[in-house]
């Protein structure tokens, strides 16, 4: 008897279990009243804070617009880079809008809705450093942020030339760039944006994008198996691209029009 309780306990937790992690349609968030959104603060032009110490950013604007829709109330959870997937896994969070580039290897934990931006992971140093390819960096240090495809294209190359470039990861971005400010590297990863934030600091002036490592397009993240809320996500971005919103946002965070986005 008392195993048979205990094995009918153990299924009931199992199903309790199951239940809050099974797929959640638009209709639940529409009940529910409130979207709940991951988002990075330290990944400008995509967010940040303002200074009102407010989220701000093309991807803080892009998720208003997605509860706007909804008719919902919009609540963030910040993240950082690595913490992106463990807070759809863990049903913290019904998406994610930060910067989430789509990959193969994270398709195998999360569903990315149909690309809203992209942008090119590239390496940045000073401007009397000279560095046109990987091969380059030999011997250097390079800042790159946890988690990002900067790191995983660095590390990889370097692990597949006998470790030749020493990779230092650091959790956010503003960390990364301060590595690069205070000289603890010689360059740092990052987006192709990146010489532009490192110029508004005071010993900035001296640093250039030095060369593209390889082009990401961002998606809306969500949990695997939420076909409802896949679908009404990619109608959303095909909406907001066609009517000009989408570009309207890139020149006013990113102040260059977006590049060409495919359809998945």
């Amino acid at each position: 008897m008392r195993r048979m309780f205990r094995f009918l306990a153990v299924a009931a937790m199992a199903v309790l279990a199951s239940t809050a992690a099974q797929a959640q349609t638009v209709d639940e968030i529409i009940k529910k009243g409130t979207l709940v959104v991951a988002i990075d603060t330290t990944t400008p032009p995509y967010g940040m804070l303002d200074g009102g110490m407010q989220a701000s950013g093309f991807d803080i604007d892009l998720a208003g617009l997605i509860a706007k829709s909804l008719g919902v109330k919009l609540e963030f959870v910040t993240v950082n880079s690595p913490g992106r997937i463990p807070a759809l896994l863990t049903n913290r969070v019904d998406i994610v809008v930060s910067i989430f580039s789509i990959t193969a290897e994270r398709a195998q934990q999360v569903w990315f809705s149909n690309p809203y931006a992209g942008q090119c992971s590239a390496v940045v140093g000073p401007k009397n450093l000279a560095a046109k390819s990987l091969e380059d960096l030999k011997g250097k240090k390079i800042a790159v942020t946890r988690g990002t495809p900067e790191d995983n294209i660095t590390s990889a190359w370097s692990k597949e030339h006998g470790d030749s470039i020493s990779v230092l990861r650091f959790d956010d971005y503003p960390s990364t760039m301060q590595a690069m400010l205070a000289g603890q590297v010689d360059l740092m990863g990052g987006g192709d944006y990146g010489d532009i934030y490192l110029r508004k600091s005071s010993a900035g002036e001296g640093f250039e994008m030095k060369f593209p490592l390889r082009c990401f397009h961002f998606g809306i993240g969500l949990r695997r198996g939420n076909t409802d809320l896949l679908k009404w996500l990619n109608t959303f971005v095909y909406t907001v691209k066609n009517d000009g919103t989408l570009d309207a946002l890139s020149m006013k965070w990113r102040k260059a029009p977006l590049p060409a986005l495919p359809t998945m």
